[in-house]
């Protein structure tokens, strides 16, 4: 079994930062594909950022280029996002996920077969 538990979530001012963890039990990640989706109110589920593994690999969606950041802590088996500049657009539920690593595309949230339970982040202006 796999478990995903997100934290970190919180209340903060346009501008400011937070860093989310996920927290992964149950296997090794290895081989898998680690990501962070976001969900806002009334909007669909949106790619965020991943990692593979074991190669370290990062891929950001276009919208948090340059501002998120996603890495690991391979004793913890905790992935984390540095967010940095949060802007109100930010505001949504971050999800953590993760799959065995495929060919498939990484943003591609229907190939993920774990997730946490979510974290809110709420962005003030």
């Amino acid at each position: 079994q796999v478990q995903l538990v997100e934290s970190g979530g919180g209340l903060v001012q346009a501008g400011g930062s937070l860093r989310l963890s996920c927290a992964a039990s149950g296997r090794s990640f290895s081989s898998y594909v680690m990501a962070w989706f976001r969900q806002a109110l009334g909007k669909e589920r949106e790619f965020v950022a991943a990692m593979k593994w074991s190669i370290g690999s990062t891929y950001y969606a276009d919208s948090v280029k340059g501002r998120f950041t996603i890495s690991r802590d391979n004793a913890k088996n905790t992935v984390y996002l540095q967010m940095n500049s949060l802007e109100p657009e930010d505001t949504a539920v971050y999800y953590c996920a993760a799959r065995v690593g495929s060919g498939a595309a990484v943003w591609g949230y229907e190939q993920y077969t774990h997730w946490g339970q979510g974290t809110q982040v709420t962005v003030s202006s």
